[in-house]
């Protein structure tokens, strides 16, 4: 919980205040990793005494200190607006006074200050009461407008908190997403979209695509697969979690992937593959998480075949044993262990000898 005596900051100021994420999983009981506080005035100029300075961005007035060997974030309070909507915003104001400061956040159960000092919680926006309703609502009608990734964050957050969105922010949200800016920060989204699929819930996506927000990702339409797609993550594990949900879109050309991201994708065969040789040498070299998509948006049964039974079948033979045979090195090595592969697939209890026989009955 929010105990400042571990990171043994003497302030009398009064000016020192949590806010936003720490506040709100302290009041739900929830286990909070961050500590970010919030000086009412500048925090570069007020926050450096606390201990060795690690970093500043003077442009946003937040500070890095060093206070008896934990890392604390201070960050001054500040005002923004968004000049281009759906972009990052611009600070218009350091040092303002905390309510300006609050009023530039997503949700009233994430504008939540409380005091370091006193331990006093202040609230402007109503969180404390939306938090008691389980309710998720904005500061004003144009937060979706300013910042469309708030709509993904809503959704992480209905998920992890099993929180509504009150009936005036779901309109807002409809409204938006019947009418979208497709000029928005992508990377932004991306982030917002990790985060939430990373949760690895069948609900947040059904969600997701029921309530159109991921027309934020592509304008194509998208119906929800049969296969569930929790389970059949938590049968395999992939690293990539978020684009086995996401992925399910197939156009992602808005989000900025990197190579593996994008290889994941494209390495999707578009048809049912028809025997155990072509599937094997379809999924050999590409990611889990591509087999899982091709599962998802083909035949749920192929992808786990492979697997499951196909994936862990390999042929004994190599090329030292094919030049002990006395076949010279030439492309037609590979022709020989896609034979031998093929065989085997069929008789996965075959041996070595079993391969080289087979091997020595074919003409070349």
């Amino acid at each position: 919980m929010l105990d400042m005596n571990i990171i043994n900051i003497k302030d009398t100021s009064n000016k020192l205040f949590y806010i936003g994420g720490v506040v709100r999983d302290e009041l739900l009981g929830r286990e909070s990793f961050d500590i970010d506080i919030t000086y009412v005035g500048n925090a570069i100029e007020y926050c450096s005494k606390f201990g060795e300075v690690i970093q500043e961005n003077p442009d946003f007035g937040t500070i890095r200190v060093n206070v008896g060997g934990r890392e604390v974030d201070f960050a001054s309070t500040r005002s923004e607006s968004y000049p281009k909507k759906g972009h990052l915003p611009v600070v218009e104001k350091i040092g303002c006074s905390l309510k300006e400061d609050v009023m530039r956040r997503d949700f009233t159960i994430n504008a939540l200050a409380k005091s370091v000092t006193t331990g006093e919680i202040v609230d402007y926006t109503g969180g404390l009461e939306d938090l008691k309703n389980k309710k998720l609502k904005v500061l004003h009608d144009e937060s979706f407008i300013d910042d469309p990734t708030r709509i993904i964050r809503g959704l992480k957050f209905s998920i992890r908190f099993g929180f509504d969105l009150d009936e005036h922010t779901r309109r807002l949200q409809q409204e938006y997403l019947a009418d979208i800016n497709y000029d928005m920060s992508y990377k932004r989204l991306k982030k917002e979209l990790i985060e939430t699929f990373s949760l690895n819930s069948q609900e947040a996506f059904e969600r997701f695509i029921n309530e159109n927000i991921y027309k934020l990702v592509t304008e194509n339409d998208v119906g929800i697969p049969k296969v569930n797609i929790e389970k059949l993550i938590n049968d395999y594990k992939p690293e990539y979690v978020w684009i086995v949900y996401v992925g399910v879109l197939r156009d992602l050309s808005k989000l900025p992937l990197t190579k593996i991201e994008q290889k994941i994708l494209d390495d999707i065969p578009n048809k049912i593959l028809e025997d155990n040789f072509e599937i094997y040498k379809t999924f050999e070299n590409t990611k889990l998480e591509t087999v899982l998509l091709y599962g998802i948006l083909y035949d749920e049964k192929i992808a786990r075949h492979y697997l499951e039974e196909l994936k862990q079948i390999k042929i004994s033979i190599t090329g030292k044993d094919l030049q002990k045979l006395g076949i010279a090195p030439s492309p037609k090595y590979q022709q020989i262990f896609d034979e031998v592969l093929k065989q085997k697939l069929k008789n996965p209890k075959m041996r070595k000898q079993d391969e080289i026989e087979i091997i020595n009955c074919l003409r070349f």
